[in-house]
């Protein structure tokens, strides 16, 4: 009798049997740290936002803060400094979509030239799939956060600081 090598039908499928098994219980893990991982980045670009806002009202005080992102950021490219361009922020962040967020400034809850307030915001594009919280700050540069079913479009002293 002559003996077969190789692998039985039996055995290769519980091999991929159990790859699938493996694969289901990493595929959510590996969701949940890239969702984490946007909302970290987040965070930083929302406090990148507010060092910009300190700069921008600084360099140009007879403006104010920023009420767009255009205002803070630069072009693609070389980018020479102005009011309309401040060469703040780089060209990815000031297109505001980074890292599953979208980011926008605005002018807060003030009015008036210069500009005395103003309004960042992070929320994410695709709500619990890049993002689970939504986070803005103004003038107190304190980073606030609240669930992704509340975008945000407001921020004020209401909104809860980032814990």
């Amino acid at each position: 009798m002559r003996k077969q090598k190789g692998f039985s039908l039996i055995e290769l499928l519980i091999v991929v049997a159990i790859i699938l098994i493996i694969a289901a219980i990493a595929i959510p893990n590996l969701l949940r740290a890239r969702m984490a991982a946007n909302e970290s980045s987040a965070v930083g670009s929302i406090r990148t936002l507010n060092t910009a806002q300190v700069t921008y009202e600084t360099a140009y005080p007879t403006v104010g803060f920023a009420t767009t992102m255009a205002q803070l950021g630069s072009p693609a490219g070389t980018c020479t400094a102005s009011s309309a361009s401040g060469c703040l922020i780089d060209s990815v962040l000031t297109a505001g979509t980074k890292s599953g967020y979208t980011f926008a400034a605005g002018a807060g809850s003030g009015a008036g030239t210069p500009q005395p307030t103003y309004d960042v915001y992070g929320n994410p594009q695709t709500a619990n799939q890049t993002g689970v919280r939504s986070f803005c700050s103004f003038e107190d540069a304190v980073v606030r956060a609240t669930t992704a079913a509340s975008v945000l479009a407001t921020c004020d002293a209401t909104t809860g600081p980032l814990s």
